[in-house]
């Protein structure tokens, strides 16, 4: 049943009238991206690749751990995610848009057994989570930094466990809206390599895409909205680690908001 005040409406969270972008978050970009020819999709759904100079440190994780982690998609046939990782896990977890990596890293912490893939084109979000993965010495995060459809595209039915999409891009103009991540689209996507019972967590603090977000995945015959009260929506879960853009949006003063939707069998 439709609640009568969904999330993203008035009663939850108060609209941004300056929502966050890629613009605003980064400079504009002063060196091409090193990872040329990764996606094989023509909508573009993230601004740009690389913002403020990377620190020497996060530069030479960049040139030296990234390549032991990141990993490429097969020319023909399906992506194992299982294989990716050094030794077996029980399970396989896909972060869409990771930001800074503070959340993907807490999660791989919290959940050792499980594989931890982190799909990010922003150079320098994926420069800070290798900062992550390397302090604390993490093994089960596997990295691709480009859009995450491709990802998808190439892994095999019912194979992931765990999906977070948190604080994407907003895109507020309207023109811009398809490029939303959550949509008809990506959600097939999710839909067909989330196993039955899987999670699908989404958060943000912009009002539109709140609305966006909700309206597309409570319409979608194969994902069932897990919220029983407005608590639900209002409060991160326990088991959900902050990230910094959760952090970000609470000192503007601006009301995060936290969906949890699950694949029907």
């Amino acid at each position: 049943m439709r609640p009568d005040n969904p999330p993203g409406s008035g009663a939850d969270c108060a609209p941004d009238p300056n929502p966050e972008t890629p613009e605003t978050r980064t400079l504009p970009a002063r060196a091409a991206f090193p990872f040329p020819g990764l996606s094989s999709v023509d909508t573009k759904l993230y601004g740009r690749r690389r913002g403020r100079p990377i620190r020497v440190h996060k530069t030479a994780l960049l040139e030296n751990l990234l390549p032991q982690l990141r990993f490429d998609l097969p020319a023909a046939g399906m992506l194992d995610p299982v294989t990716l990782f050094p030794r077996p896990v029980d399970d396989v977890w896909l972060e869409v848009g990771f930001g800074s990596g503070e959340h993907l890293a807490e999660q791989a912490a919290q959940h050792p057994t499980i594989g931890m893939i982190g799909c990010e084109p922003f150079l320098n979000g994926v420069a800070s989570l290798l900062q992550h993965i390397d302090e604390r010495a993490l093994t089960t995060i596997r990295v691709y930094p480009d859009d995450a459809r491709p990802v998808l595209d190439a892994l095999p039915d019912r194979s992931i466990g765990r999906c977070f999409v948190l604080f994407a891009d907003p895109w507020p103009k309207k023109r811009h809206h398809d490029r939303r991540f959550i949509g008809p689209a990506n959600l097939a996507r999710l839909a067909r390599v989330l196993k039955p019972g899987a999670e699908l967590r989404l958060a943000s603090d912009d009002r539109s895409l709140l609305a966006w977000m909700f309206d597309h995945s409570w319409r979608h015959p194969d994902f069932e909205w897990l919220a029983r009260g407005a608590s639900d929506w209002r409060q991160r879960p326990t088991d959900w680690p902050p990230s910094r853009y959760e952090q970000k949006a609470i000192e503007a003063g601006r009301t995060p908001v936290f969906l949890r939707f699950r694949r029907r069998s």
